[in-house]
């Protein structure tokens, strides 16, 4: 027969009770650690359960018991990307600390896709579910949320249901960045941006707009690029920026992959624009990038904090807590106008 064709077959409880020489109660009262069984048969019975690789399906047998399990749920964008992974392991710690697993799950941005995710977790009776929306619409979880399943948003705020978040200060991030460039002396200004449907985006797009409106400047106007959502994407588009006549002497973007991309596009010029990205990322202090950080992990440890509370008994008013940001210079934003 094929190597194709051969089903690896889990190890059953009725061979670990057979292997035990017990009874098929017997073997599940063993293992679930019941009482009334003798100690010599539970130390059988879980001696056979490990010959085997027999495990007990912790999740199934919760469920079997009407209650719900140990899980959180996390729907959230693409855990490569070291923002959303730095946000999972924030999570994942905070929840460690009170008996709480971490499931995850990538929406792609995908309003649909986030839906269908949301119900699979759903029906698995998580504890809490978390949630960095891509979906504009979220009135459809009210439902659930008044059966007890508690929603703590990241990132995004919600739409259409009053739940707990934890966003980021994009709009006095983006305002610190514009007025940093600004005083440097530039004002033909780039900005590339991701997606403008995300709130977050808007909101950095706003906070730049405002600062450039507070210091008079229009110059920059012409170099507005958005929807640009690829470290490829960003990479074109800041060639294409630099082309220009006249160039623009600096540039803010709006996420650390478009920040990548523009570090891409500027590798080799002699004469490069300044440069500040919003969201820190590994090896920026290396290359020396100025950007507008924030702690990542905390907007993960804060949400996950706050689903703990929920689970607990809380059930006061949707909460939002805002995580602060700050520019950190390294150079690449302190360059004057060429």
């Amino acid at each position: 027969m094929p190597a194709d064709d051969v089903t690896v077959r889990r190890p059953t409880l009725t061979q670990v009770a057979e292997l035990a020489g017990v009874s098929l109660k017997t073997a599940s009262r063993a293992l679930n650690q019941e009482p009334n069984v003798a100690a010599s048969t539970g130390r059988r019975v879980r001696d056979a359960a490990d010959l085997l690789g027999y495990r007990l399906n912790g999740i199934a047998r919760e469920l079997r018991r009407g209650a719900t399990s140990a899980l959180v749920g996390l729907v959230s964008g693409d855990l490569t990307n070291p923002f959303y992974s730095a946000v999972a392991s924030g999570i994942e710690r905070e929840l460690r600390q009170h008996g709480l697993l971490l499931i995850t799950a990538n929406n792609d941005e995908d309003a649909m896709l986030e839906r269908s995710l949301v119900d699979a977790f759903l029906e698995r009776r998580v504890r809490a579910l978390l949630v960095v929306p891509s979906a504009d619409d979220h009135e459809y979880l009210a439902i659930e949320g008044n059966r007890g399943v508690p929603f703590v948003f990241l990132d995004r705020p919600p739409d259409g249901l009053a739940a707990d978040a934890v966003l980021i200060d994009n709009v006095g991030g983006a305002r610190s960045a514009g007025d940093h460039l600004l005083a440097a002396g530039h004002r033909r200004i780039a900005l590339v941006g991701d997606l403008v449907r995300m709130a977050p985006q808007r909101g950095r797009i706003d906070g730049f707009v405002g600062a450039m409106r507070a210091a008079g400047n229009d110059a920059w106007e012409p170099y507005l690029r958005t929807d640009v959502h690829d470290v490829r994407h960003a990479e074109r588009t800041v060639r294409d920026l630099l082309a220009l006549d006249p160039a623009p002497t600096a540039i803010f973007t709006t996420n650390n992959r478009l920040t990548t991309g523009a570090l891409r596009a500027m590798r080799g010029l002699a004469d490069r624009p300044a440069l500040v990205g919003f969201d820190d990322f590994d090896l920026a202090d290396v290359l020396g990038t100025t950007v507008v950080a924030h702690d990542m992990t905390a907007l993960g440890r804060e949400a996950a904090r706050l689903a703990h509370e929920r689970i607990s008994g809380h059930s006061g008013p949707a909460r939002t807590i805002v995580i602060s940001t700050s520019v950190i210079t390294r150079g690449s934003g302190e360059r004057p106008p060429r």
